[in-house]
């Protein structure tokens, strides 16, 4: 049997409680890149969710962000990031959360993000709509760009590619009332959904940081793409969401500056 969306919320509710436990406490803190932490508490919570989704359900796979792909099974993939917003925890800045998706037949069916310090659970299921705890979700009604306040983000190898999204950040906050950065992709997407934020986008991400979110924001009505309009965004591993009359003049003004910047 397949998981169900009470499963998944299970399972966020427990891995955010380990991260609350260890918020603001002493804990072992390496680098995988310059800038790209790791802790000893995101560990503990991806070996507690993956031990619980192995003995619940052995025949899925995983794909998780620290221990990378795991499984052999037919039934169905896992998308777990233990911790989406390391580098603000690491700091003690309370931004950050847990991440689950779930896909069967190559879709994301079920997503759950959860912030275990304002006990915030977003989460969706395919075609029955976005939540917040008990409040269903809608994406803003904003159609003005000029109006509009977006979200983004950085690359971890933000010192060395060129492709490193300042020069869309410059671009967008010119054109708009603000671009935030707050350092974790997977609430940047729950925050479009529950209208707090018009739009996201991001360059260079991790499918583990798309897919729950994702799926929250398309179902609380934004329009999900690629960087170039396009659906699969968890293999592009870049994203736009915002509502669908504001999607496009976001998409354009991203496509401006790539022209303007001969990335095209």
């Amino acid at each position: 049997m397949p998981p169900t969306l009470d499963v998944l919320e299970e399972l966020a509710r427990a891995a955010g409680e380990i991260l609350r436990a260890g918020y603001e406490q002493d804990f072992q803190i390496d680098y995988k890149g310059a800038v790209d932490p790791v802790t000893e508490v995101d560990r503990r919570s991806e070996a507690y969710l993956l031990d619980e989704i192995r003995r619940r359900f052995p025949n899925t796979r995983v794909l998780a962000e620290e221990s990378g792909a795991s499984g052999a099974g037919s039934d169905g993939l896992w998308y777990i990031d233990p911790l989406d917003g390391t580098v603000n925890y690491a700091h003690g800045v309370p931004i950050f959360a847990v991440s689950i998706a779930y896909a069967a037949a190559g879709e994301v069916t079920l997503g759950v993000v959860y912030d275990p310090l304002r006990d915030e659970l977003f989460r969706a299921e395919r075609g029955r709509g976005a939540w917040l705890n008990d409040r269903r979700l809608q994406v803003s009604s904003q159609t003005e760009l000029r109006r509009s306040l977006l979200v983004t983000g950085f690359p971890y190898d933000i010192l060395h590619t060129p492709r490193n999204n300042f020069d869309h950040f410059a671009h967008l906050a010119r054109l708009t009332q603000g671009v935030r950065r707050l350092g974790s992709a997977a609430l940047d997407l729950c925050y479009v959904a529950a209208g707090r934020f018009d739009g996201y986008w991001e360059l260079k991400l991790s499918p583990w940081d798309l897919a729950a979110g994702g799926l929250i924001a398309a179902e609380a009505g934004a329009l999900v793409t690629d960087l170039e309009g396009g659906p699969d965004y968890l293999t592009t591993c870049s994203l736009l969401a915002a509502p669908p009359r504001l999607h496009p003049q976001i998409l354009a003004a991203l496509r401006a500056c790539e022209k303007r910047d001969n990335r095209v």
